[in-house]
């Protein structure tokens, strides 16, 4: 099983997005989840810093140029999507990744506290 370490600089970012209210707490992630062809063109116009920061995680077995280095996607390139987050909780806390759980379920209270 991969070991993942938590992607700091995209919990810091989930989190300025939160606090500035991007999020979507409505939409099943099933529905928002970017395509494989979305990720491709925000890679492709944002470039590898930008998009990986759109993920909780580093797959550091993974190289460092691949989409696989970066998992435990929460967001579709414009607001944090609060179903991703669970999802990334659930399937961290499955997958024995305590970290990323943690990271998953400290921005989801983040995110449930603005909605209040």
């Amino acid at each position: 099983m991969p070991t993942y370490r938590v992607n700091d600089a995209g919990v810091r970012y989930a989190r300025r997005l939160i606090d500035a209210d991007r999020y979507d707490d409505s939409t099943e992630w099933s529905e928002a989840a970017p395509t494989t062809e979305e990720r491709n063109e925000e890679l492709e116009e944002e470039g590898r810093e930008e998009w990986s920061r759109w993920y909780l995680a580093v797959d550091e077995d993974a190289g460092e140029t691949t989409k696989a280095r970066y998992r435990f996607p929460y967001g579709d390139f414009e607001n944090v999507n609060r179903a991703a987050l669970v999802h990334a909780k659930q399937r961290a806390a499955q997958n024995d990744h305590p970290q990323i759980e943690q990271a998953a379920d400290e921005l989801l209270q983040r995110l449930d506290a603005r909605r209040s």
